[in-house]
């Protein structure tokens, strides 16, 4: 199995706020040793490795994950959490999960 992070750079220069949330997260918890690749959507090039990912995986938000198995299957993760639990096998808050899957699609509301 190999993972890569797409993390993002913004139109002005800045790092993705949610990015930069994400991989401090990975490293607290202990889970960067599992990332393999890390790589740059720079929204400024359009040619950058993590643009033309975003683009050929249909992504439209980032941090994610690119999951490939020994099949060379690739899973696309764009919910943390969800990426934990069924990549990495830590146990995660369904509530917290549900939280971070409403705060990615502003258009959700709860039932």
């Amino acid at each position: 199995m190999s993972i890569t992070l797409v993390k993002k750079i913004k139109l002005d220069g800045s790092p993705c706020r949610k990015c930069a949330d994400v991989l401090a997260r990975l490293e607290r918890d202990g889970y960067m040793d599992a990332i393999d690749h890390i790589v740059v959507a720079d929204e400024r090039d359009p040619e950058s490795e993590g643009m033309q990912l975003a683009a050929q995986f249909e992504v439209e938000r980032a941090p994610f994950f690119l999951v490939r198995d020994a099949d060379g299957d690739t899973r696309v993760y764009t919910v943390y959490l969800k990426f934990l639990k069924e990549v990495l096998r830590a146990r995660t808050n369904e509530q917290a999960e549900a939280q971070e899957i409403l705060e990615q699609n502003p258009d959700l509301d709860f039932l």
